[in-house]
């Protein structure tokens, strides 16, 4: 099909809609050829996993045992639930820290606003093991956040709420939640600091004078304004905490003990490899789950 172009001569019409589905194709296939490679097929391999039985020695054989989610969610669930917690925890956590410090980075920060940003991200330059060593060392019954906390009576008060079993921050609940909430901190400060940089501050003085206090300007306007940002922090923040195994293998005790740790144990250790790839199974779908409702809840548009 052809039509005659004003000047003279024909266009093609339908090669160049050709032409228009075939680059955008082209540009995703590179995308689409890594997802498939490292996301589709590992997912494929590990759920024919949890649906094998047999052992290490004698080799694995896909027989549908779906009987393996059953045993493991009964034998493990309280796992997942306090995997769940200790995540729900750190993000609430890096979301009351790290809201005042975007706020402040974006709108008080002045010259040294990149200098800022660079102490946000400069934990990133070390290794997330090292960096969650560092606690232990930050935490030590003799060091001073420690005195500081027995001094003030805060550990009478973190025992009261359950975050420690003594007056010893190390191995305990509060030192492997604040091991997530130092470590994933950045996942939610960057975020925010994205929405709320673009924020108008105009709208700040128009609802000053509409006779708007403080409190009301920032849940009327400013927090609306930065969903996007909590949104997209929230998620960052809570996915890989979920998942994390490091803080609590190395802050925590035998009572802290997450679910990815139980998987890091049943794939290195026990050799349970149907076991462990149905608890992975189980905590990704449920991830996704979560994340639906929560997304569906926030409103989906808010991560545009």
């Amino acid at each position: 099909m052809a039509f005659a172009h004003p000047i003279g001569g024909v266009r093609p019409v339908r090669s160049s809609r050709r032409r228009g589905y075939f680059v955008p194709v082209l540009l995703l296939t590179p995308a689409m050829l890594w997802l498939t490679v490292f996301f589709v097929v590992p997912t494929i391999s590990l759920a024919s996993q949890s649906l094998q039985t047999g052992d290490i020695d004698n080799g694995y054989t896909l027989t549908w045992n779906f009987q393996t989610y059953a045993d493991a969610l009964a034998r493990y669930w309280p796992h997942f639930l306090r995997s769940f917690g200790y995540a729900a925890t750190a993000t609430v956590g890096t979301l009351l820290l790290g809201y005042p410090l975007a706020w402040f980075i974006a709108h008080r920060s002045g010259k040294y606003k990149n200098a800022l940003l660079v102490l946000v991200v400069a934990p990133f330059f070390t290794n997330f093991l090292i960096r969650t060593l560092a606690w232990q060392i930050i935490l030590t019954d003799t060091g001073p956040v420690t005195g500081f906390f027995r001094a003030t009576g805060l550990t009478s008060v973190l025992q009261a709420v359950g975050l420690t079993n003594n007056d010893t921050l190390l191995f305990s609940p509060f030192a492997v939640v604040s091991g997530l909430v130092y470590n994933f901190l950045p996942f939610m400060v960057l975020p925010l600091y994205a929405s709320l940089e673009r924020l108008d501050t105009r709208l700040l003085d128009a609802a000053g004078d509409l006779y708007a206090n403080g409190w009301h300007t920032f849940w009327r306007v400013i927090w609306p304004l930065s969903l996007p940002g909590v949104v997209s922090g929230t998620l960052l923040t809570f996915i890989p905490a979920a998942g994390d195994y490091i803080n609590s293998k190395l802050l925590g005790n035998t009572q802290t003990v997450m679910i990815g740790q139980v998987i890091d144990a049943q794939f290195l250790r026990v050799l349970d490899y149907p076991t462990a790839a149905a608890l992975s199974f189980i905590l990704m779908i449920t991830i996704i789950i979560l994340v639906g409702v929560y997304v569906r809840i926030a409103g989906t548009e808010e991560l545009v």
